[in-house]
């Protein structure tokens, strides 16, 4: 039953309509409030002469709070300038789980990157280069390669280079990747024990790990390729590293990717919108409950 003292609360769910995640935070949000609002950027308009952003007949500017589990349904530079949208509707004092700025230093896997290295925590060995023959040595360099766009999610446009396929092959592949990506970033391809962890953050706290779990021979763990979901208890000093890592963005929500390699834990990246699957599928918790009613406890 819904507390009458928070039927009046306006919060807002932006996400992809139909998409579990989204469906999922939109229920929990609707079982506190009453009320239910799913909002597709894709249909969003923004009037700077009288500030109002406005989506179908609601004025984004006049809701409670909102809460973005999904910018867009594919990662590109249009992803950014929806986030830019909402920086209106924040001056407008709406507060945006996690904050329109947080999201935008992380949803450029270049720029997370260089947030990370910047304050030494531990990753995997990684260079950037527009440059085809620079990528050619960078590839021989470290054996294996992983050319990842710098908008992407669940590994999808990714690319692996190896210094033993032919020398056309290799050329080939690094073009074909360039045409798309002409800002190269390549990390070296780890040998990984077959999965791969995510540690989930509420508001600063961590509040437990999950595994990906490859399945078959697929080089990666994502659900996307085919992997499972699995418990997992990560060491203390994987903790304290992932802590380190999500507090240079300042995100409400947000889950840490990483690895463990022969030289010891790795960080591959601090998600912009952590998912809620792995938690559930894997550890048993109900994340998507636990951040509606955080939400609901920072705007009250």
């Amino acid at each position: 039953m819904t507390d009458p003292a928070m039927k009046n609360l306006k919060i807002g769910v932006i996400g992809i309509p139909g998409k579990w995640s989204t469906e999922t935070l939109a229920d929990e949000v609707e079982a506190s409030t009453g009320c239910r609002f799913i909002i597709d950027m894709n249909d969003v308009q923004l009037d700077f002469e009288t500030n109002r952003l406005l989506y179908e007949d609601h004025d984004l500017c006049e809701f409670d709070a909102l809460i973005v589990k999904k910018i867009s349904r594919d990662y590109s530079p249009a992803a950014i300038d929806r986030l830019e949208l909402l920086r209106v509707a924040e001056v407008s004092g709406v507060r945006i789980f996690s904050p329109a700025f947080s999201m935008l230093r992380l949803i450029d896997r270049l720029s997370c990157t260089t947030t990370l290295a910047n304050a030494g925590i531990p990753m995997p060995p990684t260079m950037i280069t527009e440059r085809a023959d620079h990528a050619q040595a960078i590839v021989e360099q470290y054996g294996s390669a992983v050319f990842k766009p710098l908008f992407s999610s669940k590994a999808r446009g990714m690319t692996v280079v190896h210094a033993d396929d032919p020398e056309a092959d290799r050329a080939d592949k690094i073009k074909a990747f360039k045409r798309h990506n002409p800002v190269m970033y390549i990390q070296k391809k780890l040998r990984l024990p077959g999965h791969d962890l995510g540690l989930v953050f509420l508001g600063g706290e961590y509040k437990g790990a999950y595994a990906r779990v490859s399945e078959g021979d697929s080089w990666n763990t994502t659900i996307h390729h085919g992997g499972r979901y699995a418990a997992a208890e990560p060491d203390k000093e994987w903790i304290e590293i992932a802590q380190r890592a999500q507090a240079l963005f300042n995100m409400d929500y947000t889950t840490v990717d990483m690895a463990e390699t022969e030289n010891g834990p790795v960080v591959f990246e601090v998600s912009a919108f952590g998912g809620f699957r792995g938690a559930k599928e894997g550890i048993g918790i109900n994340v998507a409950r636990q951040y509606v009613d955080y939400v609901i406890e920072q705007i009250t």
